[in-house]
């Protein structure tokens, strides 16, 4: 079956059944509009069209966008596997927040047409569930969005969040959230994610058809044939549990070498959102003797005097890892699917 030429007989867009011309008509009046629906008709007209491909773009979080072509069959394979995993049936309900101009909310849009769902999108704004009272199998999120509708999750039955690192001040606000909620791994390369987690797990599990393994900086190198036609070899350096379960523990290309002491970002991170409520990154600037100092750099209000004070006290910190300066930024770079770009928000500090 050639599922992007045929539509799923349950499939449903804001409540309406559609045949393919009358979704390809629906979709030219969406791309006349110059708001959010605009993408949304662009992705209709070219999933409808006899094309096999896609040309994508990553976000752009860690260097500049670029283009990547991906088969549409693939992309179906992707919809086949998220439906497997969470068990979701023709008919399910679904809610699009995530822009479609980037592959998560071009996903959530194949899924329904390939799973047969009845999916409504919103504004994907950083509140979507603002003005939704309604109740809803599926939806995707980033971590920014998660924060601000947390009083309104319990309408989204399965919610998997990704675009970002879920901070433990938000997982620890997760727990009191009775649905089920996921984190994700993946990137635009695996078609969004090859493996998911239960908020507060600690470990990935893949989804099917995903073979896993590390390379000699103990990155993680994935299989998935499914939906890539290449191995594709990471810079994510991992802890393998299982053959279908790892630990995610950080960046290689993120890790700084501080007086011939090796620092891994994330880790320290991880540590720090238990005294930072606020959006926050660490880094590195030039230093005579460590060559690489730890920067903390913290977005929006300045940070309490004591908090250096507060984390020389802790055991958690060893003295490396504690931050040698405090840089507070009133708004860090973002991609527009709200991504902090680290390389250029460091890069505020020297204008």
């Amino acid at each position: 079956m050639t599922y992007f030429k045929t539509i799923h007989p349950r499939f449903k867009l804001n409540g309406i059944s559609f045949s393919n011309d009358s979704l390809k008509a629906f979709a030219l009046e969406l791309i006349k509009k110059d708001n959010f629906e605009n993408a949304i008709g662009l992705f209709l007209r070219l999933w409808l069209s006899d094309g096999k491909d896609l040309v994508v773009h990553t976000s752009g979080s860690t260097g500049t966008p670029k283009p990547i072509i991906i088969q549409k069959e693939q992309m179906v394979n992707s919809a086949l596997a998220t439906g497997k995993f969470f068990n979701l049936k023709e008919g399910d309900t679904a809610l699009l927040c995530l822009p479609a101009s980037y592959i998560a909310g071009k996903m959530m849009l194949v899924r329904a047409l390939v799973l047969g769902l009845e999916i409504d999108y919103v504004d994907p704004s950083s509140n979507p569930l603002e003005k939704v009272g309604k109740q809803y199998k599926f939806s995707a999120m980033v971590p920014m969005q998660v924060f601000n509708c947390i009083d309104k999750l319990h309408l989204i039955d399965i919610l998997i969040i990704g675009g970002a690192a879920v901070s433990l001040d938000l997982k620890k606000q997760l727990k009191a959230v009775p649905n089920k909620l996921f984190e994700t791994y993946g990137m635009t390369e695996t078609i969004t994610h090859i493996a998911v987690k239960e908020i507060n797990a600690t470990s990935f599990k893949t989804l099917p058809n995903v073979t896993i393994s590390l390379d000699n900086r103990n990155c993680l190198v994935i299989e998935a044939p499914q939906v890539s036609n290449e191995i594709i070899t990471t810079n994510d350096v991992v802890e393998l549990v299982s053959k279908t379960e790892f630990k995610w523990l950080g960046r290689f290309d993120t890790i700084i070498n501080s007086g011939g002491i090796k620092l891994n970002p994330e880790q320290i991170e991880a540590k720090l959102s238990n005294y930072i409520k606020t959006d926050f990154f660490v880094a590195s600037l030039p230093d005579a003797v460590l060559q690489n100092k730890l920067v903390l750099l913290i977005e929006g209000e300045q940070i309490n005097d004591d908090l250096i004070a507060t984390l020389k006290k802790s055991t958690a910190f060893t003295s490396y890892e504690i931050p040698k300066e405090v840089y507070c930024i009133s708004e860090f770079a973002r991609t527009e699917s709200g991504k902090i770009q680290r390389a250029k928000t460091l890069a505020l500090l020297k204008k």
